[in-house]
């Protein structure tokens, strides 16, 4: 596999585990610019090296953080985060609901009303209708995750 091939394959990980640096350019750590190994693109890897350098070699925070992209409140949340999770600490986590809050319960069994009544529908419509009867707006590509999640289920 050539090397174009295996970087390419590294980013597409790294983005499916929301782990790719988005400002890897910052990172003008010695290590990272030498050294193969030490991957400024790699976020985790970046960060664990940055809490390393001040934990272990004991320089600067600030100046630690510069080199590695970061501000010293983003150097100090790393380090909680650190102690608290372990390396999993240092992997971003999602934004946004962690759960689906708009589409359950009365929505969830008028979308389904629906369907039985007047049959496969497009969910641009379903959205719209959600919309009239409830006030909530929700996007169609969320319903039909929902009806696929609650598939899963049955």
């Amino acid at each position: 596999m050539s090397e174009k091939k295996k970087k390419d394959k590294k980013i597409k990980a790294l983005l499916e585990q929301s782990s790719l640096n988005p400002k890897p350019k910052l990172v003008t750590d010695p290590l990272f610019r030498e050294e193969e190994f030490f991957d400024p693109m790699d976020l985790v890897q970046v960060k664990y090296e940055m809490l390393r350098r001040v934990g272990v070699d004991k320089q600067p925070v600030t100046e630690v953080a510069q080199n590695f992209g970061f501000s010293r409140p983003s150097f100090y949340k790393a380090k909680k985060a650190l102690n608290r999770e372990g390396l999993m600490g240092l992997s971003p986590k999602k934004r946004g609901p962690r759960t689906r809050h708009k589409v359950v319960g009365e929505v969830l069994d008028f979308i389904k009303d629906l369907f039985d009544k007047e049959g496969c529908l497009p969910m641009v419509e379903v959205a719209g209708r959600i919309k009239d009867r409830f006030g909530v707006t929700i996007h169609p590509r969320t319903i039909e995750r929902a009806l696929k999640d609650k598939k899963k289920l049955q």
